[in-house]
């Protein structure tokens, strides 16, 4: 395996990148990286996708807007209890030790406080909008932070799967604010994001591999070897594309846009395959990378032809 900078380092690096802001806006900075923004948005963006595909809905502007804050924030709050409930073992891995909570820039109780808040606010919200909307967000909550985080992470390599139904659940509550009730093709868009997980977590698993092991965490890769972890995931690819193809056709998107779903689940299913009969870091890499993008891209794909 590949070599990594040591924790002590990263955690230098982190302070040297705000050393000149002033220390309100470091510690914005802070909270910012505790809520992992990137990661965040893209689900927030698959809630929105959820939120648009039903095409007999009108939505008005006071609703999408609170729909983005309960979204966002519960979100974000579950992320930094997360941080919270992890910060033993991001201290002794070299990926994660220049978070927030190990590099002491923000503190367990901050980080509680800020993440709590954070999820009374969207859970509230989601609650005062519509009953069913609110209790997919708040079992997508649950989910994450007993079923994967509290629960499994430390104990099983299954956590990749059950905990990651959490994943799936924006998108699934978008479409319930809009359809008024859980719905098949809500579910059916869940499945699209969850088939999608393990491309987004396995390559990390593998490429941190020694990390994972050092710190007790049994991972797929670690616990059933990286052969079976990457036909687990060309499998996982392979059901996406069916996923959202079924979901465009019952949406009755256009054939331009069911063209670019199925390319681009395509080209994700080749990359899947070819790290199977030709493994190696760099296509690893390359798939973690454009995993991201073949979500944001087929969310994006979904929320247009819905809407045309």
């Amino acid at each position: 395996m590949r070599s990594h900078a040591s924790p002590q380092k990263l955690n230098t690096h982190a302070a040297e990148t705000t050393r000149g802001l002033p220390i309100a806006a470091r510690k914005l900075c802070a909270y910012w990286a505790l809520i992992k923004s990137r990661q965040t948005l893209l689900l927030l963006a698959t809630g929105v996708a959820g939120y648009l595909s039903a095409q007999s809905h009108t939505a008005s502007l006071r609703e999408a807007a609170l729909m983005l804050l309960s979204l966002f924030a519960a979100i974000s709050g579950t992320t930094a209890i997360n941080m919270v409930l992890d910060r033993d073992i991001d201290a002794r891995m070299a990926r994660t030790a220049n978070r927030p909570l190990p590099s002491g820039r923000v503190s367990p109780a901050e980080a509680v406080v800020f993440g709590s808040t954070l999820l009374a606010c969207g859970v509230g919200v989601a609650l005062s909008m519509q009953r069913v909307f609110g209790v997919v967000i708040a079992a997508g909550m649950l989910l994450d932070l007993v079923v994967y985080t509290l629960w499994l992470k430390r104990r099983s390599p299954w956590s990749i799967v059950l905990g990651g139904i959490s994943g799936g659940m924006p998108v699934l509550a978008g479409r319930a604010l809009s359809v008024g009730r859980v719905d098949g093709l809500g579910l059916l868009l869940a499945l699209s994001v969850l088939t999608w997980i393990p491309a987004h977590i396995m390559t990390i698993a593998m490429r941190y591999a020694d990390d994972y092991r050092a710190v007790g965490v049994p991972t797929w890769p670690t616990v059933h070897g990286f052969d079976s972890a990457r036909r687990f995931i060309a499998v996982a690819n392979g059901l996406r594309i069916g996923a959202l193809l079924v979901a465009g056709w019952l949406l009755r998107l256009g054939p331009y846009n069911l063209a670019l779903l199925g390319l681009s689940g395509t080209v994700m299913l080749g990359l899947s395959l070819r790290a199977v009969w030709h493994p190696s870091d760099e296509l690893n890499d390359l798939l973690f990378k454009f995993a991201s993008v073949h979500m944001l891209g087929s969310m994006v794909v979904l929320t247009f032809g819905a809407l045309t």
